[in-house]
């Protein structure tokens, strides 16, 4: 028997005893969790419980150590220091040899229920099984540390996924919507892949000020057209990441963007529709696109990254918590205490 964080209701988790997990296919691996992160993800599903059931496992970003593998995974043994993916696909479908595993038919994500496909137990736990391993398994440098490790498979991805998808010319302006972790990793993406200045638009100071220590321009949202319209002669930025969610996160997007620039959103929508405003994206010929973090796909561009320290992602890490406390990391989340919570299980 396992300690593990499991959904409890609408806004509750708590830490319970659970079955360990076992190999079921052959292509599974049981691995032992040493970190898991506490995503926006977590908090914004376990709030009203979506895909839910009480007792679902939670978790979707991890790193740590192979015990177990199935008969038919070729590229991990027992003792493998890897980081995972915060979901899983099969690696042979047409849309995984295309670089689109999130499309797959046999995705899962961990630790989210059902609302993103069939359940899969998550990795907020002692350990994890991990089907299609030799897939959603990287194996680790032994330069890369746990802590740089752990926000590869998820909000590092997610962040990079954005700015690969604005597809722009190097010393563009960026004006990224939103100081959290993934708003963050956005804004260092940015950065590494060649932007010009990055604009961090957030309402706390805290994170504007991290935002800043990061190489960035940390704005108060009601300041941050006017600094955009100074960086650019009154242009507006050239690429905007909407790293919030939902209608107002989009709007806030469409304030600062200049003609023919390009919107990229990848905050968490629940709402069905939102009024676009078809006639000024028609008028100044905007692209807008949405990105899922993929970092099946982009983890070779990111290790090397990552074990240069172009992009330093321990850097919205502010809280550690034991798997007892894993309630604390939630509600801290929750409450804008700490930008990151992360489960220490060594």
């Amino acid at each position: 028997m396992m300690k593990a964080v499991v959904y409890t209701a609408p806004g509750e988790v708590s830490v319970t005893t659970v079955a360990d997990p076992v190999l079921v296919d052959g292509s599974d691996a049981i691995v032992r969790v040493l970190r898991a992160g506490i995503c926006g993800t977590d908090l914004h599903l376990t709030e009203h419980g979506d895909g839910l059931d009480a007792g679902n496992v939670l978790g979707h970003e991890f790193v740590g150590v192979v015990v177990d593998v199935g008969a038919a995974v070729r590229g991990l043994r027992p003792g493998d220091r890897v980081a995972g993916a915060d979901f899983i696909s099969c690696g042979a479908c047409w849309w995984c040899r295309s670089g689109c595993q999130w499309e797959c038919a046999q995705k899962a994500f961990f630790g989210t229920g059902t609302s993103f496909g069939p359940r899969l137990d998550g990795a907020q736990a002692e350990l994890v099984r991990v089907p299609f391993a030799d897939v959603a398994l990287q194996v680790l440098p032994a330069e890369l540390d746990w802590e740089r490790a752990l926000l590869l498979g998820d909000i590092l991805a997610t962040g990079y996924g954005a700015v690969r998808r604005a597809d722009f010319r190097p010393g563009a302006t960026f004006a990224v919507i939103g100081g959290g972790p993934v708003g963050q990793l956005a804004s260092q993406s940015a950065q590494a892949c060649g932007a010009g200045p990055v604009v961090v638009v957030e309402p706390v100071q805290a994170r504007r000020e991290l935002a800043e220590k990061c190489g960035a321009i940390g704005v108060a949202p009601d300041d941050a057209r006017a600094v955009i319209d100074e960086l650019t002669d009154g242009r507006g930025a050239d690429v905007v990441i909407e790293a919030v969610g939902g209608a107002r996160g989009l709007d806030t997007g469409l304030a600062m963007i200049r003609k023919r620039g390009t919107l990229v959103s990848v905050g968490v929508h629940s709402a069905a529709e939102w009024p676009m405003p078809v006639a000024q994206a028609f008028a100044d010929e905007l692209t807008l696109s949405f990105a899922i973090g993929n970092a099946v796909r982009d983890r070779d561009e990111l290790g090397p990254l990552l074990a240069a320290g172009v992009i330093d992602p321990t850097a919205v890490i502010d809280e550690h918590v034991r798997i007892e406390d894993a309630a604390r990391g939630y509600s801290a989340m929750r409450s804008r205490e700490c930008v990151k919570a992360v489960i220490v299980f060594d």
